[in-house]
């Protein structure tokens, strides 16, 4: 699963952004149609005394019924199934009012199923070759309300849908982007450019804390439910 880039937990309860506390432990449901990946996971994520896997499924259609409920906090779905994919999954557990924050596994760093998840509300994705501790800390943050997408994989998903932009669509971008503060325009600059959190910190002299509290403020103004979506905005507009 893709590099993933990982921020090392302290071991205390820290608040995520949905109130959930870093250190409790995170509830997870496995879904990909291969049963040695399934049974991989669950002893990767298994080692980790904080993530408890309660459920697996082999496919889109297992998933939504298993997800809705078992109200786990985070999903690895597999893209790619049969019957029922996961982006399909995926939006009908946004449709039910799910609240489980859903990670897209995939072979392909670049693959349109993948960006279809982002645009529908995806946390992030991991390549399934990404290392289990990389792995294991994507749980930990996706459960805590941060993205799991590096800032490579960041910066190939926006070339890939980047595309030449006709006047109004980047007149709409603009409007977005003259509702943000000057400091909140500069950060959704630096999520374009595919900086973490941490980096965008040290890049804009801000605290890890305040970055986050801006790129929430982001996805509230722009209408943004990833970093992917805030960075298309800016692309959109021809800020970046």
């Amino acid at each position: 699963m893709a590099a993933v880039v990982g921020v090392t937990g302290t071991g205390a309860d820290v608040p995520g952004t949905d109130g959930t506390a870093r250190g409790a432990t995170v509830r997870v449901v496995v879904v990909d149609d291969d049963a040695m990946v399934r049974s991989g996971l669950r002893l990767i994520l298994g080692g980790d005394r904080r993530i408890e896997v309660v459920g697996e499924c082999a496919d889109g259609q297992e998933a939504v019924t298993e997800v809705l409920q078992l109200r786990p906090d985070v999903v690895l779905m597999d893209v790619r199934m049969p019957r029922v994919d996961g982006v399909t999954a995926l939006r009908t557990l946004r449709s039910r009012g799910s609240g489980a924050r859903v990670v897209v596994l995939t072979t392909f760093d670049a693959d349109e199923l993948v960006l279809r998840a982002l645009r529908e509300g995806a946390a992030g994705f991991l390549l399934k070759d990404t290392p289990p501790a990389q792995l294991v800390d994507a749980v930990h943050r996706v459960a805590a309300g941060e993205p799991a997408l590096s800032p490579t994989v960041t910066a190939q998903l926006i070339a890939t849908v980047a595309q030449p932009q006709d006047a109004a669509r980047r007149a709409a971008a603009r409007r977005l982007l003259a509702g943000l503060t000057p400091r909140e325009r500069d950060v959704a600059v630096a999520v374009a450019q595919g900086l973490s959190n941490t980096e965008v910190a040290a890049q804009l002299h801000l605290g890890l804390a305040t970055v986050k509290t801006h790129v929430g403020h982001l996805y509230a103004k722009l209408g943004a439910a990833n970093r992917v979506q805030v960075a298309r905005v800016v692309h959109d507009a021809g800020d970046a």
